[in-house]
């Protein structure tokens, strides 16, 4: 049996000592699994779902706490000291994860968050983090189709809009125009592929596929904007969020609904408020 160092093992209990419990490591031994994180009426038999991590005196030891990254993962994590030799950050468990002076994009700052890739450092064995992000993203032929749901990490700031780490794996793209929310780096959330291009790029969207037919949502707009009394206070200044919040669609989509209602004399702008027109409301003009 082999051990995946820097990530979730599960492990037979062996041995029963007074600072905490040994593990089967197979090839690589008993593993200890300090006192302070032994699950209450845990005992010699048991399998245990741990954490495997290097401790300060470079041995292996296993730990049943949640980090905040595994081995082959990205995270954005923050400094919690610097030293001559690099960075190190928080990552859930008590002894910090190391980020190298070579592996910053630039020089890193206590307080301050990043994006990083774990790995295991192929002369050390140690875990180790890198800035030094796309190194790490695959540049094989992604699988996706259209439409397809995936998990992603936002990254950076672009002047397109907002790079994303996709599932672990791959880089994509969100559109600044087509986002209908406030992005920070760090961010994790469910997105939407938009589509896989000929040169392997990857363009991402927050809004299911299909939810954004204007002429559609001009009809539902109308509807909700009548049920309102006739008045609403949103219009084409409106925080994206709130219009999200509010109907499930961009502020780009809002937009252009309100536009299609204008143009067909069915709403009025008003200051701060979209207002249906009399001639509508009388005699409910439903069809956009």
């Amino acid at each position: 049996m082999s051990v995946e160092l820097g990530q979730f093992n599960t492990l037979e209990v062996v041995k029963e000592v007074e600072f905490g419990l040994y593990l089967d490591g197979g090839e690589e031994g008993e593993i200890l699994l300090p006192k302070q994180y032994v699950p209450a009426g845990c005992r010699v038999g048991d399998a245990l779902r741990v954490f495997l991590y290097l401790d300060s005196e470079e041995r292996l030891v296993a730990t049943t706490q949640t980090p905040l990254v595994q081995v082959g993962e990205f995270a954005c994590l923050e400094v919690a000291w610097v030293n001559q030799y690099g960075a190190f950050l928080h990552w859930g468990l008590l002894k910090d994860l190391f980020v190298p002076f070579s592996e910053q994009r630039r020089k890193m700052e206590v307080g301050k968050r990043y994006i990083v890739h774990v790995h295991l450092d192929d002369e050390s064995y140690r875990i180790v983090a890198s800035a030094k992000v796309d190194r790490y993203l695959s540049d094989e032929p992604a699988p996706y189709q259209a439409g397809d749901a995936v998990n992603i990490l936002v990254w950076q700031k672009s002047d397109l809009g907002f790079k994303a780490i996709i599932e672990n794996r791959y880089g994509g793209l969100l559109y600044d125009s087509e986002l209908f929310r406030t992005l920070h780096t760090g961010d994790r959330l469910t997105a939407y592929i938009k589509q896989v291009r000929p040169d392997g790029k990857i363009d991402l969207m927050l809004q299911k596929p299909g939810m954004e037919k204007v002429d559609n949502f001009a009809q539902t707009l109308l509807q909700y904007i009548d049920r309102q009394g006739g008045v609403i206070n949103l219009n084409d200044n409106s925080p994206a969020e709130e219009i999200y919040a509010t109907f499930g669609v961009s502020k780009k989509t809002f937009k252009k609904a309100v536009g299609e209602l204008y143009r067909q004399r069915l709403v009025k702008l008003e200051g701060a408020t979209i207002v249906m027109t009399c001639s509508t409301r009388k005699n409910k003009v439903f069809s956009c």
